[in-house]
């Protein structure tokens, strides 16, 4: 569960190396071709009294369980056994503490507001776990890329904002230069994946089901079975979505938010915490802005009243208007890298 919004993760999938045919590519990682997907499954079951239970290797799917044989001991606290059967005949077993409350002579009263209270607790602690374990994760991703000299940006948007379609250009004008190599995140379809791919420049697309968002871990997987471009750049196209992704690291050394001008100026106010927490706002599909009511100095001024220090970038993937700024703006920010490593 996302620690953000609630949203369920579903299947995830990354793309496995071993079940594509490989070749060397001359950007010093390994390329991939659209095959077949390994999964990595996190299943929710239901038992007959209601309780929720996952398991993390479990069959696809879930399963509501009616039939339970339980057995109790007694006591002020009581402990009951069950176990269940899946259709793969894994049989599973679980233990539960249960505290009894008795009637005393003096009454004790309870609101609503008390559940409602430790509910929260309760929300406020899992959020905490799952991202002081993904802060984790991003962090090992960190130093891999470090001792790789390998500089990765984190391309945010919401859908429809141009963000493959500027990176296929990118890799065009880039893609000979220096090492190269994707992770594309997308809820479902490899269809991202395909359109890197034919530029020559390796990719490896990551779906997260009903997952809003990519996490540190998936770019682990990713990373180990991609490969890192040493020496040169790792692009981490997030699925589209200005909240999530925000309070995720994924061990970038930048994230970078692209807004496109058929969205509204008032982005940056509505989905304050994305703006805040990028280096730099890239303005897209500007060639459109002559049959528009679009107001590109509001949308900075905005951007810049949640982040003073937020870069600014405007240009068309289209018209290659503005993409030689991107483009030195990439080489100086892996100029500073290689320097500094």
């Amino acid at each position: 569960m996302c620690g953000t919004c609630g949203c369920g993760q579903g299947e995830k999938r990354v793309e496995d190396p071993r079940v594509h045919q490989a070749h060397d590519h001359p950007h010093g990682v390994v390329g991939l071709h659209a095959g077949s997907m390994e999964g990595d499954h996190d299943h929710l079951h239901k038992n007959a009294a209601g309780q929720i239970h996952s398991h993390p290797d479990g069959p696809a799917g879930a399963y509501e369980h009616a039939d339970h044989g339980h057995s109790h001991e007694h006591g002020r606290a009581h402990w009951h056994e069950h176990s269940h059967t899946h259709p793969d005949s894994t049989t599973h077993s679980h233990s539960h503490s249960h505290e009894h409350v008795h009637e005393h002579a003096s009454s004790h009263q309870h609101t609503p507001g008390d559940d409602a209270a430790a509910g929260k607790a309760r929300l406020l602690s899992v959020e905490r776990d799952i991202l002081a374990r993904n802060d984790a994760i991003a962090a090992e991703n960190r130093r891999a890329l470090q001792a790789a000299k390998t500089l990765a940006f984190n391309l945010v948007s919401s859908p429809g904002s141009g963000k493959t379609a500027l990176l296929v250009e990118t890799l065009k004008q880039i893609g000979d230069k220096y090492p190269l190599a994707v992770i594309e995140g997308d809820q479902e379809t490899t269809a991202d994946a395909d359109r890197i791919r034919v530029t020559g420049v390796p990719a490896i697309q990551i779906n997260t089901g009903k997952g809003c968002h990519l996490d540190a871990d998936l770019v682990r997987t990713a990373m180990a079975r991609l490969g890192t471009p040493a020496n040169g750049i790792l692009f981490i196209e997030n699925v589209g979505n200005l909240v999530c992704p925000a309070g995720f690291d994924l061990g970038e050394a930048h994230k970078v938010v692209i807004v496109s001008v058929t969205e509204g100026e008032d982005k940056p106010l509505k989905y304050s915490g994305m703006f805040a927490a990028s280096a730099l706002m890239i303005v897209t599909k500007t060639d459109l802005l002559p049959h528009l009511d679009f107001d590109v100095d509001r949308l900075i001024e905005n951007a810049r009243r949640i982040n003073p220090a937020i870069g600014v970038l405007k240009l068309s993937a289209r018209s290659g208007e503005g993409m030689e700024r991107w483009i030195h703006w990439l080489e100086t920010a892996r100029a500073l890298r290689l320097a500094t490593d």
